[in-house]
């Protein structure tokens, strides 16, 4: 089972390596992310987190609020909702449920506040293989959007 805890100055290396893959690059999310700085950062608008299976690290996942984040990546929008990233680092994980089981791990962390309704992901236009990845798991289409040069799908799921 997979299991979440805080990512730490000690990943470093590990994401470093995990963000040059290049499934995580396809998904467009191999951009460098500054860890040995950031993993050291704990705002309160974001958890990075560790996934794990029986102790060995296999993916990374972050939580942040929307409307908190300090550089506005989302533009203006409103509270009460989470954005999850995710990805799973080594390509011989990858087709295992693994990611299922992250999703619901981070899913579980976002509804646990009575306050959030809504979580949002953002995967590229052309990552069709995540696209049907959050629609199995009941996000909804929102909208196409530009994040930066990446041409993103906006996906939403509503608090059950």
């Amino acid at each position: 089972m997979v299991s979440l805890r805080t990512a730490t100055p000690a990943d470093a290396g590990l994401l470093e390596s995990w963000e040059k893959q290049s499934h995580v690059i396809e998904a467009g999310a191999g951009d460098d992310w500054n860890w040995k700085v950031e993993l050291t950062r704990r705002p309160a608008w974001r958890e990075q987190l560790i996934a794990e299976v029986d102790g060995r690290p296999l993916g990374f996942v972050q939580i942040i609020d929307p409307a908190a984040e300090e550089t506005h990546y989302w533009g203006e929008i409103g509270p009460h909702k989470r954005a999850i990233d995710i990805w799973i680092g080594d390509r011989q994980d990858l087709g295992r449920g693994y990611g299922t089981q992250m999703m619901e791990r981070a899913l579980e962390r976002c509804f646990a506040d009575p306050g959030v309704m809504e979580v949002l992901v953002e995967p590229l236009t052309s990552n069709h293989r995540a696209r049907k990845f959050y629609e199995k798991l009941g996000f909804r289409f929102l909208e196409h959007r530009m994040f930066g040069a990446d041409h993103s799908a906006v996906y939403v799921l509503r608090r059950p």
